[in-house]
């Protein structure tokens, strides 16, 4: 497997020195969350200055916050200063953050997505941008506009990924994206996110190996069950607002897509005790197991296996998020994690 992380300028002072010392611990990928938080081409721009070899892409972009074709002229600007080291990532968040803070409609959002790619795509191969569809059209109908072309270099083969959760935004991902970034990730549950990305890519006469599939988790190491207790113990929070506190009141990806992933009922009454505001008891409702199996925490042995089972449930490249209370504890957790990763599937007959 590849090996990844990611970041988000706004809420880790630290994470420009992060990024320039994992590259030479390695890591093989960065990238740039925007969240709520500080916009992710920025962070991209001085990280490519910044680092020679690391891959970098947005994780994510979000859809509807700017123009597809300020999109695509953000991503090939940061391919062209990175020297061809960028992938485009876009995500479509939800209504909290795309109407609540950006007063954009979120109507839709698997339509403005593939309308979004589609002139993206456009732009990336030089064409003139023409598009009509039901959330973009271009140029603008009735006015003086026609259609034009960047007048930066082309670049066609530029990746794009999509973060999704939900069933069609997932088939849309297998139909039109060349990655899949991926969160709140059981392996033992899958195939409640891999049936929807295979059908899309069935839909596009594509198959598994053209979609690259990239998951992340917190790593964290324990020497003894005592520690290890500890860990499990102070991430049930954090679990638990993902099932509750994410999101609105009624759209809630997150705590959807572990539903679907065999904790449905803990997902719903690990909701309604957020929302009445009872923090700590929908923290209490969540067990070890679910802990564990959506994290990479344990003894050196137990995070190796996980990541085997990782690779071999369909994982091409995971992204790592290093538990530490400072920067060298996290770079030293990134360092231990990155020498446990096996090698990719196709690599196996070779080694």
């Amino acid at each position: 497997m590849r090996t990844a992380t990611t970041v988000e300028g706004s809420s880790d002072p630290t994470a420009v020195d992060f990024v320039v010392e994992a590259e030479h611990l390695g890591l093989e990928e960065c990238w740039v969350a925007e969240a709520w938080g500080s916009d992710a081409p920025s962070v991209l721009g001085f990280l490519a200055a910044r680092t020679e070899r690391i891959r970098l892409g947005s994780g994510v972009i979000q859809v509807g916050t700017r123009t597809p074709v300020a999109v695509a002229q953000a991503a090939l600007t940061l391919d062209a200063l990175s020297g061809g080291r960028f992938a485009l990532g876009l995500g479509s968040s939800g209504p909290g953050v795309v109407e609540g803070l950006h007063g954009v409609p979120f109507a839709r959002p698997a339509t403005r997505m593939r309308e979004t790619i589609d002139v993206v795509r456009q732009a990336f191969a030089g064409d003139r941008i023409a598009y009509s569809g039901r959330t973009v059209t271009i140029p603008l109908p009735g006015g003086e506009g026609r259609p034009m072309r960047l007048s930066m270099p082309a670049n066609p083969d530029l990746p794009i990924y999509v973060a999704s959760l939900s069933p069609r935004m997932l088939e849309l991902t297998g139909e039109v994206a060349d990655g899949w970034l991926g969160t709140s990730f059981v392996p033992e549950g899958a195939a409640a996110y891999f049936e929807h990305l295979d059908a899309g890519l069935a839909r596009a006469g594509r198959t598994r190996a053209d979609l690259t599939v990239c998951q992340g988790a917190e790593v964290a190491f324990a020497d003894d069950e005592t520690e290890l207790a500890a860990m499990v113990a102070a991430r049930r929070r954090g679990l638990a607002f993902s099932l509750g506190g994410m999101g609105t009141a009624s759209t809630n990806f997150y705590h959807d897509a572990y539903a679907r992933q065999g904790w449905s009922e803990i997902a719903v009454a690990a909701r309604e005790r957020w929302q009445a505001g009872d923090r700590d008891g929908a923290a209490a409702l969540v067990p070890d197991e679910m802990v564990l199996a959506t994290t990479l925490l344990g003894t050196e042995e137990m995070v190796r296996e996980r990541l085997r089972v990782w690779r071999d449930v369909g994982v091409d490249t995971v992204r790592l998020y290093p538990a530490g209370d400072s920067l060298d504890e996290r770079l030293t957790t990134l360092g231990r994690a990155i020498d446990l990763v096996p090698p990719a599937r196709e690599q196996l007959s070779v080694s």
